[in-house]
């Protein structure tokens, strides 16, 4: 009986470790999203800690109390921007939810075109055939509902669960990196793994900060437009807008339904503004967003394009938003491992090495 040489053997092992590790990624991929979101989360409430850690006259060495103030400021936001949004939301939110099983049985049955004829003064034909079309896709419309459903459990679970471990990664965040540094490297690499997590941490601040600049201009543009056209509300539901900016594809749709049937509900010029929104998605999703994010990642924004496209293709809403910082990583540690910066060890032979290249290159 023979055995395996030694080469072939580690091989074997290699991809054995390889597959187990790609089985592992694939059957923990929500829990790695979620981290991965927390993590993105954190890179979004760090400039205001970082700000209220400077400008503090007390604890200006503990990033704990600063992190409390952030997460209150970002809740109290929230809660301005609901009460701008909907003044008796708390006083109707248990009747809207008690609402809904009753509404996704009209919608099924077609039932609700009876009541959408009485609201917007439809004749008998038009409403029969709503409801017609409403009992043909019966099915169609059930499952959309059950997996609409399913989304906003899960979505509500995130919203839930990814702020609170941000807040390991804000208070925490160094150290924990360091310990995996040391956890996986050795006395060669330390360095350079060391500066490989420095140049993904800048990257990851980049993004972020394209995601804000995205965000701000939404805000500013349908604020403006809005004002212009008498929209109710119309400072409160830029920000929404702005902050929708953020989630791909479900979030500017959410964003545009809302805002038009503001406008809608209060007579306002909403067909206009439904025109205005779909000239700026498209100029936000194939001028100002790649040439933001290209700007900011060192990305062409024709590779930005391209990267969206196939991050939607392959993860959907998912795969859209983590498409181009996943690319920018790549990218990071591909320029780190294809040229490998050289790195001296400080001693004394390092301060003679230092020495040696200033003399040189004062002679050029």
């Amino acid at each position: 009986m023979t055995f395996l040489d030694r080469r072939t053997a580690r091989i074997l092992l290699t991809i054995l470790v390889f597959a187990l590790v790609l089985a592992i990624v694939y059957v923990a991929r929500a829990v790695i999203i979620t981290f991965v979101f927390s993590i993105l989360f954190a890179y979004l409430i760090d400039p205001v800690v970082r700000f209220l850690q400077r400008h503090s006259l007390f604890f200006k060495n503990l990033r704990g109390p600063h992190v409390i103030e952030a997460y209150l400021a970002f809740v109290f936001a929230i809660a301005l921007l609901s009460y701008g949004l909907a003044p008796h939301l708390q006083k109707n939110a248990v009747r809207v939810l008690s609402a809904v099983p009753s509404l996704n049985q009209k919608v099924s049955s077609g039932e609700i075109a009876n009541d959408l004829g009485d609201e917007f003064g439809w004749d008998e034909t038009q409403a029969t055939r709503i409801r017609t079309f409403l009992q043909e896709h019966r099915s169609t419309i059930a499952s959309s509902l059950d997996q609409a459903g399913r989304f906003a459990s899960t979505a509500i679970a995130g919203i839930l669960v990814i702020p609170i471990l941000a807040i390991f990664f804000l208070s925490d965040g160094k150290n924990l990196t360091d310990q995996v540094i040391h956890l996986v490297s050795t006395k060669k690499n330390y360095a350079t793994l060391q500066s490989l997590a420095s140049e993904l941490h800048v990257t990851l601040q980049h993004y972020i900060r394209a995601k804000v600049i995205l965000g701000v201009l939404s805000l500013v543009y349908c604020s403006t437009t809005m004002l212009l056209l008498g929209f109710p509300n119309a400072l409160a539901l830029g920000f929404l807008a702005g902050i929708l900016e953020f989630i791909p594809v479900v979030g500017w749709m959410a964003a545009a339904a809302t805002i038009t049937g503001a406008g809608a509900v209060a007579h306002a010029h909403w067909i206009w503004m439904l025109a205005l929104l779909g000239i700026w998605r498209v100029l936000m999703d194939y001028w100002i967003a790649p040439r933001v994010m290209g700007r900011e990642l060192e990305i062409h924004p024709l590779l930005a394009i391209f990267t969206l496209m196939v991050g939607g293709a392959i993860g959907g809403i998912i795969g859209v938003y983590l498409s181009v910082p996943l690319v920018a990583t790549l990218r990071v540690i591909y320029r780190r491992f294809a040229t490998p910066v050289p790195t001296v060890p400080l001693t004394e032979s390092s301060e003679s090495a230092g020495g040696k290249l200033l003399e040189q290159a004062s002679t050029l």
